[in-house]
């Protein structure tokens, strides 16, 4: 069509076709950790980050699950396990109840009346992942979709690390037992009690934990929606303001809903992030600058996490600011917010493309902040799929001591 009008083809609009993204996404699905958990990184709020060509491809791979023919899981559980395991197993499932970037999850049954789920890492993922976020990276750059000027080495980096400590099995289960412990006194979380007689760094035996789709909640009456939906965000801000640690990673397939006990199951804990008390004040200042309308302090608190820096121009920092403001003022003057209403956030997305068509290139974001944003994105995007409505203010009040 390009050429019928007399005008030259552009590369991105040739590669790109539904067909190639096809091809494309099939290729990287095939690299499991690496690109997969890079689409898992950036699909939460790909609409406001990523062309929407390229926010296809890591929507799929985020969707996209490799699973072990039976013949390959035996021979990584030989070499895992003690000599005779079988034996001790009344039931295996063969068929994983989940499968995600790193490996797969299977329900087993022991003799000894235990019920576990088994998390099983993909066989070499753990080598492979230096050089499959390389070529990930050369992939999104060949593709021509990423703003000119755009600095994906530090998220490059970023995914690289997050999947390395994924990887290492045995720092999963002390992250397990510890969030069991800070969660000891609040009944309305469940975390899996970690079997290390079953567990290496390759396999993760853990109990199995009834529920089902954190999703299904949306069928539920709204006051029990909105009750999960209070209960993640105090946990995510007890997290940032009270443990110094947080689990980073959003994706829904991280939660479960018992309906019968009414807990939230908190699964997966490969991603956890030690948060420097440093980060948190700057939270604390944000916080209280958004509520008291505060436009000063609201630029204070954006240069200090590195939203703006000296290289931002005056009015990119007028405009980034409003942006925040804009956010808080439905925190603050609407009372209980109703997440299905995307009115605010088409907003939002429309300005920051005006900026960027602007020439507004953001500075290299501090990765804490971006894995702690990640986190507050993915809830409230958890919240639409929910059709939660609650006082969010009242809640970030309840966290933030500096706030009188």
């Amino acid at each position: 069509m390009q050429l019928g009008r007399g005008q030259r083809p552009v590369l991105k609009d040739l590669l790109l076709t539904p067909r190639n993204i096809e091809r494309v996404t099939e290729k990287l699905s095939k690299m499991r950790g690496a690109a997969m958990k890079i689409g898992q990184l950036v699909s939460m709020d790909t609409g406001d980050i990523l062309p929407p060509e390229l926010a296809q491809i890591m929507s799929r791979l985020r969707d996209d699950a490799y699973a072990m023919p039976p013949k390959q899981l035996k021979q990584v559980l030989n070499a895992q396990l003690p000599d005779g395991w079988v034996r001790l197993f009344r039931k295996f499932d063969v068929h994983p109840i989940a499968a995600a970037s790193i490996g797969q999850v299977h329900r087993v049954h022991l003799k000894d009346g235990r019920d576990l789920a088994l998390k099983i890492q993909y066989p070499g993922v753990a080598n492979s992942i230096d050089s499959d976020v390389a070529n990930v990276g050369v992939l999104i750059k060949m593709s021509g979709l990423l703003p000119d000027g755009f600095e994906m080495a530090p998220y490059l980096e970023a995914a690289r690390q997050q999947l390395h400590d994924e990887t290492d099995y045995v720092q999963e289960a002390g992250q397990l037992i510890r969030f069991g412990q800070l969660l000891k006194d609040k009944p309305q979380f469940a975390v899996p009690t970690v079997h290390t007689g079953w567990s290496t760094s390759k396999v993760l035996a853990m109990d199995y934990m009834a529920g089902g789709a954190i999703e299904d909640v949306a069928i539920e009456p709204q006051s029990i929606r909105n009750q999960v939906m209070t209960d993640l965000i105090n946990l995510a801000l007890c997290e940032l303001f009270d443990f110094g640690v947080m689990q980073t990673d959003p994706n829904f397939a991280n939660y479960l809903y018992d309906p019968e006990t009414r807990k939230i199951v908190l699964l997966d804990f490969g991603a956890v992030l030690s948060i420097d008390p440093m980060i948190a004040d700057k939270y604390r200042r944000l916080i209280c600058a958004g509520l008291q309308d505060d436009t000063d302090g609201l630029m204070t608190a954006a240069q200090d996490m590195g939203l703006i820096d000296a290289t931002t121009r005056d009015e990119h920092r007028v405009r980034i600011v409003q942006i925040i403001r804009q956010v808080f003022d439905m925190i603050r003057d609407g009372g209980a917010i109703d997440f299905t209403d995307q009115t605010l956030s088409k907003q939002l997305q429309a300005e920051g493309i005006a900026l960027y068509k602007d020439g507004f290139l953001p500075p290299i974001l501090p990765i804490d902040i971006l894995l702690i944003q990640r986190k507050f994105a993915g809830l409230f995007l958890l919240g639409a799929r929910l059709g939660a409505n609650m006082d969010v203010a009242d809640i970030l009040r309840s966290h933030s001591k500096i706030i009188r």
